[in-house]
């Protein structure tokens, strides 16, 4: 016969305050799936666009990262919770006229941007959600993950197509200077090179708007957990777009030179359809190198700062 468990040996392998929390948790949980059920036909469109489009192929990764830093803080965060009803509920407030503007046609450029008044409307309420599960003092130690969740939200147009036009600018600049410094003839016309036996446009699908988001991405995680300065922080994060632009230009070029040199084919093979991986790795090893330095000085400026 199996012996009994008595209360206070339950009490010392769950704890008390751990058994509400996660009662709250779990409610929050299903309170954060209710926009989601009751706009479910423009969630399922959004879902089945983002399995089409590659721009939207990091939203879901997103609230996955942010539960996760949630939930590996937990102690921290969830340490004092109650109830903020009303400031929350006043956030809850934009989240429900995005959603609306989302179902409706009213403002200029909803067709274009129903997935960005969608997304917005579940990110605010999420963040009110957890406002009022959870309290000011929890909301106040999730605010980077809670604002994280803004990552999820596509960007809007005209401000996509911009993003885009400067980095397919920035993209042709670098091109063509690496063209002069490696020593490649080329005719330039804006996007357009002309090189020996080859002739190539910088589209907005060369813009490498994509790897871009997600390098800033990673690299505003990477910031937060490792950096404490906010100007080391910044100083990381101005670098992300040249860093980007740079890689982009290598790419062109390494594509553009293998097709007037060696084979035709290199401008619509596998490099070029599947060679943004590798490219992408190169992004992440000259952060990794900016980083490296910005972490070396904001440690060493630390030390001075410790030593006065």
């Amino acid at each position: 016969m199996q012996p009994s468990i008595k209360p206070a040996q339950m009490e010392a392998i769950i704890p008390r305050g751990i058994r509400p929390n996660l009662w709250v948790a779990i409610g929050f949980v299903l309170a954060c799936l209710t926009p989601v059920i009751l706009t479910w036909d423009a969630a399922r469109q959004f879902l089945s666009l983002m399995l089409k489009d590659d721009t939207y192929s990091h939203i879901p990764l997103i609230p996955l990262v942010s539960g996760f830093l949630i939930y590996t803080n937990r102690q921290n965060i969830l340490s004092s919770t109650q109830r903020f009803w009303f400031p929350g509920l006043l956030l809850a407030v934009p989240g429900i006229l995005s959603l609306g503007l989302s179902e409706s046609s009213i403002w200029p450029f909803s067709s274009a941007n129903r997935p960005t008044f969608l997304v917005c409307g579940f990110v605010l309420i999420w963040m009110a959600l957890f406002a009022v599960f959870f309290g000011r003092s929890a909301f106040r130690a999730a605010r980077f993950p809670l604002l994280f969740l803004l990552f999820a939200i596509p960007i809007p147009e005209p401000m996509l197509s911009n993003l885009i036009w400067l980095l397919q600018a920035g993209s042709a600049d670098a091109a063509a200077a690496i063209y002069k410094i490696i020593g490649v003839p080329f005719v330039r016309d804006g996007f357009v090179f002309g090189l020996p036996g080859v002739t190539i446009r910088v589209a907005e699908e060369c813009s490498g708007i994509r790897s871009a988001l997600a390098l800033f991405i990673t690299t505003m995680l990477a910031a937060h957990l490792w950096l404490k300065s906010h100007a080391s922080r910044f100083a990381l994060w101005v670098l992300v777009f040249p860093v980007a632009i740079v890689k982009n230009g290598m790419r062109i070029v390494a594509l553009s030179c293998l097709a007037a040199y060696v084979d035709r084919s290199f401008l619509y093979g596998r490099l070029h359809r599947y060679g943004g991986i590798p490219f992408f790795l190169l992004d992440l090893i000259m952060m990794g190198l900016a980083f490296q330095f910005v972490l070396r000085r904001e440690q060493s400026l630390r030390r001075v700062a410790v030593s006065r």
